[in-house]
């Protein structure tokens, strides 16, 4: 990103004028999903922080969000929490722990569901039938990246009989991108990421316990790792990938374009 950046700085720009909304809307959302639960359960401390709003600045961590712009992958802050209010001690705390995943996970199949029925009239027939809809769809086919960055517009130009749509498949492909990779991330069994507190819901009855500072050291060491290798990246690219591909196919089936 850094290098495109460099290179391209407008076509850079234009990119990010729809990943930034997509970015800020999927952190915004996911901490604000944790927060209502949280409520429902019992615990008031989200909505007495001032938590429970729509107003991303609440909801911003400045590493994690500049994480989720150059990579994909990142964080928000997160929302204070007491489980001590929960009203079913560890069960409402899987609930708020899956809250925010959950919320990224819909909002991906909403925007692919909405990806499908935005191709039948952004689409000439002539090119879904010689390419495939997967083609244009797929995360991992070449007309997905030729729409979603913008420097290839003009190969992507003779495909549409809708131009003018394709700033809103923009944003919908950014969108799902992002909600399924903010999901799967958070999904790893690592604190002080929410597949931390699944697994010890699940498996462990909630008898693991972290202070604050192991929590703080934790998230050094993550922001370490996905700084310093790709390890993390690879993973949740490759489960990106192989989750958008299989949904896409199953979806097509139901919403055929053609």
């Amino acid at each position: 990103m850094l290098e495109w950046l460099q290179q391209d700085p407008w076509g850079f720009l234009q990119f990010m004028l729809y990943r930034a909304p997509a970015v800020l809307l999927a952190l915004t959302l996911h901490e604000l999903a944790h927060g209502y639960v949280a409520l429902r359960c019992g615990d008031t401390t989200a909505r007495d922080h001032g938590r429970l709003t729509l107003n991303p600045a609440k909801h911003l961590d400045p590493i994690g969000t500049i994480s989720m712009f150059l990579m994909g992958v990142g964080w928000a802050k997160p929302v204070p929490v007491n489980p001590a209010n929960y009203r079913n001690g560890r069960w409402d705390d899987l609930k708020v722990s899956l809250a925010g995943v959950t919320t990224n996970f819909l909002l991906f199949l909403i925007c692919t569901i909405l990806s499908i029925l935005l191709s039948r009239a952004m689409y000439k027939p002539e090119y879904l039938k010689e390419y495939g809809a997967e083609f244009f769809l797929s995360f991992q086919g070449d007309g997905f990246w030729m729409q979603l960055l913008p420097n290839y517009q003009s190969m992507i130009a003779p495909a549409l009989r809708a131009p003018g749509l394709l700033h809103v498949q923009r944003f919908l492909f950014q969108l799902a991108f992002v909600n399924l990779g903010m999901g799967l991330f958070n999904l790893l069994p690592i604190p002080p990421l929410d597949g931390f507190h699944v697994v010890n819901d699940l498996f462990f009855r909630g008898r693991i316990k972290l202070s604050g500072a192991a929590f703080r050291l934790t998230h050094l060491v993550l922001m370490v790792i996905l700084m310093s290798t790709d390890f993390i990246g690879k993973w949740v690219s490759s489960a990106l990938y192989a989750i958008r591909d299989g949904l896409l196919s199953a979806l097509l089936g139901i919403f055929p374009v053609l």
